[in-house]
């Protein structure tokens, strides 16, 4: 519980149409140089009228350069199958990164292109007849994170409104590295999505050493989160400094508060001289 909570009941399952998930997912290993955390929790309004979480998060270690490729996406709700849509945008992204990382040659812009592809092959599979931006429409954050001689060389890019932040552990201070997706008091109500291919690609490039944590997350996480001084700040700043169980990270997304019921995701890495 946040401030306020939410109303409690019972979560009813999801029908089967539009996809199938759990209603809740959580990861966690380390290679020599990172330690990953990562979960995904149904939100509350789609427990309660019977949607699939419709994020979803993957991630895998390529074993040549101990890199660590990571995708998280986030269906649209107006999209008939959207758990569908992410969880094949999360795929299809980790795929491309790890098959470029084997040539040495990491381009972000063909990475969306092939993962736009596969959402179209996989629309035409479902319903020929359907549009692929009506089925299975879904925001994308994805990138690489890579052990270098000064820490670990981070590389994203996005198509829509999820977004990363650095945590600084000491301070409990969260730096943004895209623009978050508010202008004063008025929110942006048109959100970029996939299969549709951006003309201008967000991509973002730095280094994370020690004390520094990379959070990556879909805006129902972001958005309650906010410039990270309120109380979802602290929360989340005080249980990140160092890396939990990934199941105490599922708990603590799950936090109910009032007004923020959207599904919620975070993929979370630190150096590995900060774990304990």
């Amino acid at each position: 519980m946040v401030d306020v909570p939410g109303p409690e009941f019972e979560p009813t399952p999801p029908r089967v149409a539009g996809g199938t998930c759990p209603d809740t997912e959580c990861d966690g290993w380390s290679t020599p140089e990172v330690t990953l955390r990562s979960a995904s929790v149904r939100g509350e309004r789609h427990r309660y009228y019977r949607q699939p979480r419709q994020d979803t998060t993957r991630a895998v270690v390529h074993e040549g350069t101990g890199t660590v490729v990571f995708a998280v996406a986030d269906g649209l709700s107006s999209a008939t199958a959207a758990a569908v849509g992410a969880a094949e945008a999360c795929q299809a992204a980790v795929r491309a990164l790890y098959t470029q990382l084997d040539a040495r040659q990491v381009d972000h812009e063909a990475v969306v292109r092939q993962t736009a592809e596969s959402l179209h092959r996989q629309a035409a599979a479902m319903a020929p007849q359907s549009r692929a931006d009506d089925l299975l429409a879904t925001t994308l954050i994805a990138g690489t994170a890579r052990p270098g001689a000064d820490g670990i060389e981070i590389s994203l890019f996005r198509v829509g409104d999820s977004s990363a932040w650095v945590l600084d552990s000491a301070r409990g201070t969260f730096h943004p590295l895209f623009d978050v997706k508010t202008d004063g008091d008025v929110v942006a109500t048109a959100v970029a999505a996939l299969p549709a291919v951006p003309e201008k690609l967000e991509q973002r490039a730095g280094t994370l050493v020690a004390g520094q944590v990379l959070l990556v997350g879909t805006d129902g996480f972001g958005d309650p989160l906010g410039d990270g001084d309120g109380q979802v700040g602290a929360l989340f700043a005080e249980h990140l400094a160092a890396p939990p169980s990934p199941l105490w990270l599922a708990h603590l997304l799950d936090f109910s508060r009032e007004t923020f019921d959207d599904d919620r995701t975070l993929l979370a890495l630190w150096p590995r001289s900060v774990s304990r």
